[in-house]
């Protein structure tokens, strides 16, 4: 493959997560034009082969889609307004972390400019892009997916999930709710231990498999929550769930209880309201009602 038939591409935002992509895309053998607001972050791809120029509008001249992983929402706006006559008729896919709603924004907006627009949410950290476990969510234009599905696939597993351009946002977002709320439970369980000499790395040893094993319930709790019916036999109750002796330890220990506080408030809403008898998985009633 020659210089002049590599496919092109620009990537304009050159942060951690802006340099893993395009890093993926020079080793990949993508003719990549890189920009970025400070000077001196393209000097490690230039020397694989990135190409650096001055200006965003530079690199939205340069052929082939324009990638955007910019800080946030007004990012994109600040730096595409003042190009949107160059972007029409172009290929614009933004990986800028953002709402649904900004999304929405951004592809009404693109729409009225005649720029083809996918937007993508990056469930990886970027040491994961072009790794084994990495997944990017687009949604967007289906015809964009599918032309820049090669180049896509660069970064990780690529799943679309519709013209909507909110919907990989969304599904972006709702995961990262899973993962956190995780994470602060691991770290309160540390935090429980940490006043009797447990290191955090001894009980990692033992949260690691639990926390694996008790994700494998999942798809039982989705099976009721579709079902919408939480009486059905095998299900722990809400009454049997309160999570009162763990406040008291956690009390007992020194340590905040405010992870622990917030998921028995979910549990105590619904046993008040007489479901006491019914299963965990109707905590979910608490949280699509806010109290």
């Amino acid at each position: 493959m020659t210089a002049n038939s590599r496919p092109q591409v620009s990537v304009l935002g050159l942060g951690a997560m802006g340099s893993a992509l395009a890093g993926a895309l020079v080793k990949a053998g993508y003719a990549t034009t890189v920009w970025n607001r400070s000077p001196g972050k393209a000097d490690d791809l230039v020397a694989q082969g990135a190409e650096a120029v001055p200006t965003a509008g530079d690199a939205v001249r340069a052929d082939g889609p324009v990638i955007a992983c910019l800080l946030d929402h007004a990012s994109v706006h600040e730096v595409l307004d003042p190009l949107v006559g160059e972007l029409a008729g172009r290929t614009l896919i933004n990986v800028t972390t953002t709402s649904p709603a900004r999304s929405r924004e951004l592809a009404a907006w693109a729409a009225r400019a005649g720029i083809a627009y996918l937007d993508g949410g990056i469930m990886a950290v970027p040491s994961m892009i072009g790794r084994p476990g990495s997944s990017v969510l687009y949604s967007g234009s289906a015809e964009v997916f599918g032309q820049c599905k090669p180049l896509l696939d660069e970064w990780g597993t690529s799943t679309y999930f519709g013209e909507d351009a909110g919907l990989a946002s969304l599904y972006d977002l709702a995961l990262l709710a899973g993962m956190y709320v995780m994470f602060a439970g691991f770290m309160h369980g540390a935090a429980m231990v940490a006043p009797e000499g447990v290191t955090a790395g001894e009980f990692a040893a033992s949260a690691t498999p639990w926390l694996k094993a008790m994700a494998e319930s999942f798809g039982e709790f989705a099976a009721v929550i579709d079902g919408g019916d939480y009486t059905v036999e095998g299900q722990q109750s809400l009454k049997f769930s309160s999570l009162g002796d763990l406040l008291v330890a956690s009390s007992d220990q020194g340590i905040s209880t405010e992870v622990v506080a917030m998921v028995q408030g979910l549990i105590q809403r619904q046993i008040d309201a007489g479901h006491g008898d019914e299963g965990f998985a109707r905590i979910i009633e608490s949280i699509k009602r806010p109290g």
